[in-house]
């Protein structure tokens, strides 16, 4: 016999009209009423029956995601956090992947396979700012990513530009003063790499700091072979530098590798810090100090705006929202002297 909705309510103590509301993630819910019905829900294996409320609701019970690369750690460690954040409201996520290219992100967009899902969640890469119309579609959509700022539609994204400032203001109060970047692009200002290199100019800047050209090195993708590639760049400059700022903890991961391989003792002679908080990072040989950006957080309000518009189905229309993602610096061996 399968669980029901009567199975769970009683189990918890509740309504059954509590265990919807807490399904479907109703925020006027108390966190104790709440955790009762989820623990009552882990333990009797509860899955909701979503052929049932297609048919009785018109949803397919199931919301996409589309993503440039999987292969990237970020987008990966994502989409398993957007996937738990569905999972606590009973959807169900298909992932599309776009390789960052424009017009497959043009493509999916208008794309008929639209119409198996109740709306999407979509990171943009190729995309950019003149793009921002292409997003006006007729269905629920939810914004991730820097490509595209003040759309029509909502936008969960990171605190590109402080949490970087708050990155390189960690390094210059550990007596750093010749931090080279690692993962920049070439012209960039709307973009991750742009935000997070204007983020860290500006705490030089305020330290009073020059800034050296020399000890920037740009990239295209952010993979861990191009933080090796980029690292070796700057070793060959011959240019002094005492720490490293990788905007991503990919490349700082990479640059980390060449360093070790040139005879650079980490944290002593060069301090080292990533970003994206990734599994890996506490675990490489030294561990890596980064930026959690909080993506557990854009996971979880990503996938509540998305099923906020998908509830409201039709009704009036509400004016698009921005959610900034809460950060913080995550200290690990890479930086810490003792």
């Amino acid at each position: 016999m399968s669980v029901t909705l009567h199975d769970v309510a009683r189990a918890a103590g509740v309504s059954i009209k509590t265990v919807s509301n807490v399904i479907n993630d109703y925020p006027h819910i108390r966190p104790d009423t709440r955790a009762r019905v989820m623990e009552a829900i882990a333990e009797l294996g509860y899955q909701p029956n979503l052929s049932a409320r297609s048919l009785r609701s018109g949803r397919t019970g199931a919301i996409a995601l589309a993503l440039p690369e999987l292969s990237l750690s970020y987008f990966a460690e994502l989409a398993d956090s957007v996937i738990e954040a569905a999972e606590r409201v009973g959807q169900v996520v298909i992932i599309e992947q776009t390789g960052g290219d424009r017009d497959r992100e043009l493509q999916l967009l208008t794309s008929p396979r639209r119409k198996m899902t109740d709306g999407l969640i979509f990171s943009p890469l190729g995309m950019g700012m003149d793009d921002a119309p292409h997003l006006d579609v007729p269905y629920p959509l939810v914004l991730l990513g820097e490509r595209i700022f003040d759309g029509p539609t909502d936008h969960v994204t990171m605190r590109n530009v402080d949490a970087a400032r708050a990155a390189t203001e960690y390094l210059i109060e550990r007596g750093r003063r010749r931090i080279a970047v690692i993962g920049a692009h070439e012209g960039e200002v709307v973009g991750s790499a742009g935000l997070r290199l204007r983020g860290h100019l500006e705490a030089l800047e305020a330290a009073g700091i020059p800034y050296d050209e020399r000890i920037v090195a740009f990239t295209t993708l952010w993979h861990r072979a191009n933080g090796a590639t980029a690292m070796r760049d700057l070793l060959a400059r011959d240019v002094e530098f005492d720490a490293v700022f990788g905007l991503n903890d990919t490349l700082a991961l990479g640059a980390m590798r060449v360093l070790q391989e040139a005879g650079y003792r980490i944290p002593h002679d060069v301090q080292v810090i990533g970003w994206d908080d990734l599994d890996e990072a506490m675990y490489s040989l030294p561990s890596l100090t980064t930026v959690n950006p909080g993506r557990s957080e854009i996971a979880t309000v990503a996938v509540r705006s998305l099923m906020e518009r998908i509830a409201a189905n039709g009704d009036e229309p509400q004016p698009p929202r921005l959610h900034l993602a809460q950060f913080r610096i995550v200290e690990r061996e890479s930086t810490s002297l003792s």
